[in-house]
């Protein structure tokens, strides 16, 4: 028997807007909305764009061991976190394959993980299995807290105006807790479009209240604001190059592997240090790449990638239109002597070869580190 496919709090409002709600990660959510996902992008880019990512999942984790059983538990060197501050991270099998990728924040008293809406129950039991002999408190909180994010070059000017918090004041990776129109919540300076941002966390039973007041304070700051959906948030990580989970990374991919070998800090005794420390000596057999077509065409998911010379070399494992960059692009696994830049490709669109090239990544150069 299939099982029931969950929803947000929201989910009455986006069908009462025109929301198109799709199946994803086990949820009912809005893949686009009337404005349509290329529309709902750029405004992202070039304004403020709210999200609906109550799937997502959130862990705390507390008690005298949790800093030591996260740098551990994660790729990254946690203990280089202050106070209200965040960093991505990785975390890994033995073998050195991705169980998730998440954010992790240090906050008063407690750590704060955020994961995967897909890997939610798998992720929490792999934490508590990993957390046998550590003095620590692992706490599943994602059903009482809603997380929503709003994102873009206008998104701290508009939160601005329902806080008390100085927002200018939060750098990029940090948070802080304050209210927003009545409601406390966590304000995260995190987000997963290559804007600028933040990505909120409050009681649930707030959604709807911050939900309309963030997007009626929109006018009112003269700030165009809309609701965006999962087409144009696709869109929008993968430009600046942001993994999503069952494509870039995964149980089958390593973070050498996928170009994400910044998050590993070989000092720290993390699970999956050894094998990564091998196969950063030997090498890897596959690399992420990003590649372009240069004939009309729409590269998908799973699509075969060929060498110039018709031999199969690799699978696309993201493959949409940028709107941003105006081309069809996407990312594919290849072996290294392929990855160069400027190697010519074949995309085999239902089964006819489409000529393509390997470009740099990221398409599109996050705003915060312009």
């Amino acid at each position: 028997m299939t099982e029931a496919l969950k929803r947000t709090q929201l989910y009455p409002w986006h069908v009462d807007h025109g929301g198109r709600m799709v199946p994803f990660a086990g949820w009912e959510m809005p893949v686009q909305y009337p404005t349509g996902p290329i529309e709902e992008h750029h405004l992202t880019r070039r304004s403020a764009g709210l999200f609906d990512i109550d799937h997502m999942g959130q862990i705390t984790v507390t008690g005298p061991d949790a800093e030591t059983f996260l740098n551990h538990l994660v790729t990254w060197d946690i203990t280089r976190l202050a106070e209200n501050q965040a960093h991505y991270a990785l975390m890994c099998y033995e073998h050195g394959g991705v169980v998730d990728d998440v954010f992790v924040y240090k906050l008063a008293g407690r750590w704060f993980v955020v994961v995967n809406a897909s890997n939610l129950d798998k992720d929490f039991a792999w934490m508590q299995e990993q957390a046998q002999g550590y003095k620590v408190s692992l706490t599943n909180i994602s059903a009482e807290t809603y997380m929503l994010a709003l994102q873009g070059p206008k998104a701290i000017d508009l939160l601005q105006t329902l806080t008390p918090a100085n927002l200018a004041a939060v750098p990029r990776f940090n948070a802080v807790e304050a209210e927003i129109s009545g409601v406390p919540a966590m304000i995260g300076r995190t987000g997963y479009t290559g804007e600028d941002g933040v990505e909120l966390f409050f009681p649930a039973e707030a959604a709807l209240l911050l939900w309309e007041a963030i997007l009626n304070a929109g006018p009112a700051a003269g700030i165009e604001v809309k609701p965006i959906g999962l087409a144009a948030r696709d869109s929008l990580r993968f430009e600046p190059g942001f993994p999503l989970y069952g494509h870039e990374i995964s149980a089958d991919i390593t973070p050498l592997e996928a170009n994400l070998g910044w998050t590993c800090n070989f000092e720290s005794d993390f699970i999956g240090r050894a094998a990564l420390l091998k196969q950063k000596e030997t090498g890897v057999a596959k690399k992420l790449i990003g590649f372009e077509l240069t004939e009309k065409g729409v590269p998908r998911q799973d699509y075969p990638v060929a060498s110039a010379a018709g031999q199969p070399i690799g699978t696309v494992v993201t493959g949409l239109y940028a709107p941003t960059v105006d081309k069809y692009c996407g990312h594919a696994f290849v072996p290294p002597e392929y990855a160069v830049v400027g190697t010519p490709l074949q995309i085999l669109i239902r089964d006819k070869p489409k000529a393509a090239v390997v470009v740099k990544r990221p398409f599109y150069t996050p705003a915060y580190r312009k």
